[in-house]
This record gives C-alpha cells, sequence and structure tokens, in this order.
C-alpha cells in the first residue's frame, strides 16, 4: 500500500467530484485477480466510473486510504444535492480485469531451421507481453443532508460567506466537527467552493475500521463528466496515475487535455508491464501533463458483466431464513471476497473469542464447529443478516451492472499527472464520429532460420500499425536512448470530426526504426517458399539492390497516417 507522509484525511487524495470528481491514491495487487505480464497496469492509478445521460452523471469513485480508522475522512466538492451510495471495489476490479490493455507477440517459426528449441515456448505462441449542532454555532454554514451510507456517515453543507473568506469558514466548521482537514490546500478548494459548490463529508461509521472502506457512488445534475483534479495536488505522487471509464452514447473524448497516441515501438512487447506506464509518463510530459491516452472504447454489450455472476445470483437466490444458521453461513460465504460482506458478518454474527470478521469470512467453516464457537451461531438474526447482505453487497454489485446496462458505450482513458500539472480539470464529451480503440494489440514476430537455441536468433515483427521491427533473441531493441518519442502522435479531439494533429512523429519514428533495423542482418532461408538474402548475398550484390541485404519495402515503409 503506497503511503504519503503526513496525510491523515483521504480529501488530501484530491477526493474531489467532476462536474466533478477525482479520489485518493493507494495500491492494489492486480484488483485481487491474476496479474499477466502481457497486461501492464499501474496497480496504484486512481479508478473513476462515469455514466452520464447529459442531464445527470453518476460517477463510482473508489477511496483508498491507509492510517487509522478515527482519522479517516473525506472531504469534495459536489454541485447541488447529489444522491449517494456506495458502490463495489469487485466491480471495478473485474471492469478492469476485462478492458486493461493487452499487448502480446505471435511467434512463427519460418524456414528450414537446425535444432529443436524455439523461442518462449512454439511455433505460434502469446508471449506474456463530530458534533451533530456544529452548523448551529456559524451561521454561514448550512447543512443540507446528513446520514449513513453503507460504512460512512456522511454530511452536506453549502458555504454562504457573506464578509467572511469561503474556505476559512468551510475548513473551519470541518475542523470544529470532527474531520481532520489538515493537509487540505485551502487555495486549491477555492474555486470550486467560490463557485457555489457544496462539500460532502465521509467519515467512517462507529464501529467500522478502514477494511470497510469502499467506492461511493454519487448521481447529480450535470451534462458531462469533469474531474476537478486541483485539490489533488496536496498530496499526489509524481507521475499519479488516473483511470477513468466514461460512459454514454458515444466515445468519450477529453475536450481540454490532449489525446495521445502512443509509439507502441517504445513499449517491451517481451514484457509490456516493465515499461508500459513509463511510456505513459513520458507521453503525458511530452504532452505538458495534459492528455489522456484512449486505452478502449467499444460497445458496453461487448464487455462481460461486472456485476453479478450467474452463480452469485443463483447462490444469493438460494438463501432462505429456514435453513439452519450454520448452513445459511456456509452458503453465504460464496460472496466473502466482495466488499460488505464482513461488515455483515461483524454486525450480526457471534464470532468466536479473539476471531475478527475478516478472519471469519476467509473460512466461514473453520469456525462454525461448536467446540470453537460454543454454538453461538444458532443465535443469529438471519432475516437481518440477509437483510444487510442485500444491502451492502448485493445492492451495490446490481447498481454498478446496471450503469452498463442503461449506457451502450464505454470509453477507458488513462493518463499519470504530478502536482505541478494539476492545473487544469479534465472535462470529457462524446464523438460519435470516432471510430472503436480496441484494447488488445497483437504483433506477429518471424524468426529467421538458425539454430533457435542460439542466443544470437534474429527475428523481425510486424508491429499493428504496419511497420517492422527486428531485433534478436527475447530482447526488445527499442528503448528510449535511441531517442524515440513517446507520442506517434498527439491530437485534440472535440465532439464532431475527427479532431486536429497538433503533434505527428511518424517520419522520426519511422527513421529510428530504420536505424535500429539497420543493426541486424537477415538469414538465408525460406520464407513463403522464395529464398531470403543475407547480408552477403551474391543476388544483393549483382543486382546492386540491397544496399543492406534487406528487402527494402519490408524496412523502409513509413507509418500508416494518424486516423
Amino acid at each position: 500500500m503506497t503511503t504519503r507522509s503526513g496525510i491523515r484525511t483521504a480529501v488530501a487524495l484530491g477526493g474531489l467530484l467532476a462536474a466533478q470528481l477525482s479520489f485518493p491514491n493507494g495500491a492494489r495487487a492486480c484488483g485481487g485477480l491474476f496479474c499477466s505480464t502481457s497486461s501492464p497496469v499501474n496497480q496504484s492509478a486512481e479508478r473513476i466510473v462515469f455514466a452520464t445521460d447529459g442531464q445527470r452523471v453518476t460517477a463510482i469513485i473508489e477511496i483508498l486510504y491507509q492510517g487509522p480508522s478515527e482519522s479517516f475522512s473525506w472531504v469534495l466538492p459536489v454541485p447541488g444535492e447529489p444522491e449517494i451510495g456506495v458502490g463495489s471495489t469487485a466491480a471495478l476490479a473485474r471492469l478492469q480485469a476485462q478492458t486493461n490493455p493487452l499487448y502480446r507477440i505471435q511467434t512463427n517459426i519460418v524456414g528450414e531451421c537446425d535444432g529443436g528449441t524455439s523461442l518462449s515456448g512454439g511455433r505460434s505462441s502469446a508471449d506474456s507481453a463530530g458534533a451533530e449542532d456544529g452548523a448551529e454555532n456559524d451561521p454561514t454554514v448550512t447543512v443540507l443532508a446528513s446520514g449513513s451510507v453503507g460504512p460512512y456517515d456522511y454530511e452536506l453543507i453549502s458555504v454562504d460567506p457573506g464578509d467572511s473568506d469561503v474556505v476559512d469558514v468551510a475548513v473551519a466548521w470541518l475542523g470544529d466537527n470532527g474531520y481532520d482537514v489538515t493537509p487540505l490546500g485551502e487555495d486549491r478548494l477555492r474555486p470550486y467552493l467560490e463557485a457555489g459548490m457544496n462539500l460532502l463529508a465521509f467519515r467512517l461509521t462507529k464501529d467500522a475500521d478502514t477494511g470497510s472502506i469502499r467506492p461511493v457512488m454519487l448521481t447529480y445534475d450535470g451534462s458531462r463528466p469533469m474531474i476537478p483534479i486541483r485539490p489533488t495536488a496536496v498530496a499526489a505522487n509524481d507521475d499519479m496515475g488516473v483511470l477513468v471509464w466514461v460512459l454514454g452514447g458515444a466515445r468519450a473524448v477529453p475536450i481540454n487535455y490532449r489525446s495521445l497516441v502512443l509509439n507502441e515501438a517504445l513499449i517491451d512487447w517481451f514484457n509490456p508491464s516493465r515499461n508500459y506506464n513509463d511510456v505513459v509518463i513520458a507521453a503525458a510530459n511530452e504532452a505538458g501533463g495534459h492528455g489522456f491516452v484512449t486505452e478502449l472504447a467499444r460497445a458496453t454489450s461487448t464487455l462481460s458483466p461486472i456485476g453479478l455472476t450467474e452463480f452469485e445470483q443463483a447462490a444469493f437466490a438460494g438463501l432462505d431464513v429456514q435453513q439452519s444458521a450454520e448452513d445459511l453461513l456456509i452458503a453465504a460465504s460464496a460472496f466473502a471476497a466482495l466488499d460488505g460482506f464482513a461488515d455483515a458478518v461483524r454486525n450480526h454474527v457471534p464470532l468466536p473469542e479473539g476471531v475478527t470478521a475478516e478472519q471469519f469470512a476467509q473460512c466461514v467453516p473453520c469456525y462454525l464447529d461448536s467446540s470453537q464457537s460454543g454454538g453461538g451461531v444458532a443465535g443469529l438474526d438471519k432475516q437481518a443478516f440477509l437483510a444487510e447482505l442485500e444491502e451492502r453487497v448485493i445492492e451495490p454489485m446490481r447498481a454498478s451492472q446496471a450503469l452498463f446496462d442503461e449506457h451502450p458505450y464505454v470509453t477507458r482513458l488513462y493518463t499519470t499527472l504530478s502536482a505541478d500539472e494539476m492545473t487544469e480539470d479534465p472535462a470529457f464529451d462524446f464523438n460519435s464520429d470516432l471510430e472503436d480503440v480496441s484494447n488488445t494489440h497483437v504483433a506477429v514476430r518471424e524468426i529467421h532460420c538458425k539454430d533457435l537455441g542460439d542466443p544470437e536468433v534474429e527475428w523481425e515483427a510486424a508491429m499493428p500499425d504496419g511497420t517492422t521491427i527486428e531485433g534478436k533473441a527475447n530482447v526488445w531493441p527499442i528503448t528510449f536512448e535511441d531517442g524515440h518519442p513517446a507520442n506517434r502522435a498527439v491530437l485534440q479531439l472535440s465532439t464532431q470530426g475527427r479532431g486536429t494533429t497538433l503533434t505527428n512523429n511518424e517520419r522520426e519514428i519511422g527513421d529510428l526504426i530504420e536505424r535500429n533495423n539497420d543493426r541486424f542482418g537477415g538469414c538465408a532461408c525460406r520464407v513463403g517458399g522464395a529464398p531470403r538474402t543475407s547480408r552477403t548475398s551474391g543476388l544483393a550484390i549483382a543486382l546492386g539492390i540491397l544496399a543492406l541485404g534487406r528487402i527494402p519495402w519490408r524496412r523502409r515503409r513509413r507509418l500508416p497516417p494518424v486516423s
């Protein structure tokens, strides 16, 4: 878990709403899912989902926090009076797993080769790539709403500064009412308060611990999503990842940030998780810190459910208060991995002495033996347990899935930002003129005819953009040291048309790839039934047309135009 020195509140992590929102930082291990090196993912990136119909915006914001539960508080500017609920970390993890960018190399061995040892395992393989009456003491602050949702208590306040400083008034009220806002950057919060936005403050309920922290779901009036990123700079890590999904009727575009088309030659296709984030960091820096990579754009119907699986739906339907307490708990353990289950256990299950709700959830049958539990679970209020299970675990999964069912198109965008780059709030809109973007990238590598056990064996890879890159062994030959720009192109997109190309690095990249390929020679083997010529080929010398011993069109082809 990433820790930030001196930070005691999630507000300092920029948990702010987008037209209005952002969220605190932390780390996860592939969202609890299996990690593949072909899926290059920044596991500490901030995650948020926006869904809009042009009238209302729903946002799922992940809250990540490390520290004592009594110090947890999260404050975010919001427009108006939003509907407040909880989301599901499990649904976010399932969404991320399905939409992660994938980089794979398919390896083909061509020609008549000696030896039987292949690179990367075969002829055709996929290389892994507080005080309740506080407002009465300060008439300039009005509590618009308060209540509890999931593991949180919350208060929604508006500030009428009068002759007072709006930020001073808000921060003083929050401090007086038990919200630890010491790290809050007042100057960065000021634009939102002066624009008339309200403040929504969360803290954990009395008996909840930090293990109960989960995403929140907010719905508010608004025509388009926007992330007020500026307050995040108070405690942002350098090159903090920001991962956004936008649901709507068409492909989403950043309208005040650049759209980045990566130079995929820089990605280590043998181990893309090694440097993908470095390439995005460099690409964003080239755009002045204000640019997003579109990692996926397609119909939501192409995604598998991110909510309850068929098994989970059947398992929940099968729960019955007529079951014994032991049988009910064992059956309910099908949801033990979902957020909210441990809270339901903590609130309703008589736990053996010394056993935490989290421990019980990890192995329900282990603690049901009467010798350990003293038969205490027989007194379980089964009806109350099932009701809380549905409220805390099942409904957030259903609500997350409903967003995808109600909106036909999903766009995933990613960038990195450092504190000094958080000067403009990213805003998103839709453009139906743009094509889909696949998250799967496949290069086809041909191994030249040599002993495959030879560490110097050479290959060439046909890239998705139409270029050919040559190298040897399982070492990706293109690096930043070669002088490559991280962006193939930088675009400015809008709600219509195909946008404006601000930077086009195709020619420079093509020249640098050509320079790389000049370092490698060919091999005398057969490709497609025709003999390949080597650098010392007599035919090349006789004809005088293969200056570097390679067929010119294979290496000198330019990058296709940016679409």
